[in-house]
């Protein structure tokens, strides 16, 4: 699969959005749902990396009246945080990484109540504050 620089760009947006205070393997993490996504063979998320991150009610942080939305359109590559935001998604996007949630289409932040898609499943990992699931069928 080709990538763009507007694929960085909003997967780095994406990953300020979702997981900007996470430890790089964190981010990295994220970044690789995202591309499992945009390989993946799911209808929904079909049209690439930007696609993915775009689809409705995929990424909350995109939502409509989200708080992390104004700040992941305002984020400049001089703030840290984005720059590895950056980082992170050309590194998985350059097929630089290998995997570490094994697949992994699914993701939640565990300090939350786990979302109904995730009962009764087994997370294949936890990666900092986020638990990761490669069974669930989308």
């Amino acid at each position: 699969m080709q990538f763009t620089s507007q694929d960085i760009e909003i997967m780095a947006r994406t990953l300020y959005g979702e997981v900007r205070g996470e430890p790089w393997d964190g981010k990295v993490a994220v970044a690789w749902v995202i591309r499992n996504r945009a390989e993946s063979d799911v209808k929904r998320w079909q049209g690439g990396v930007a696609a993915v991150c775009l689809s409705p009610k995929q990424f909350s942080c995109w939502n409509a009246g989200d708080p992390n939305r104004p700040k992941l359109l305002a984020a400049k590559p001089a703030e840290v945080a984005f720059r590895e935001c950056l980082a992170a998604a050309a590194w998985v996007l350059g097929e630089a990484a290998t995997d570490p949630t094994h697949g992994s289409l699914n993701y939640y932040a565990a300090g939350i109540k786990a979302p109904g898609w995730a009962l009764g499943r087994t997370p294949v990992k936890q990666i900092g504050n986020h638990v990761f699931f490669n069974d669930i069928q989308n």
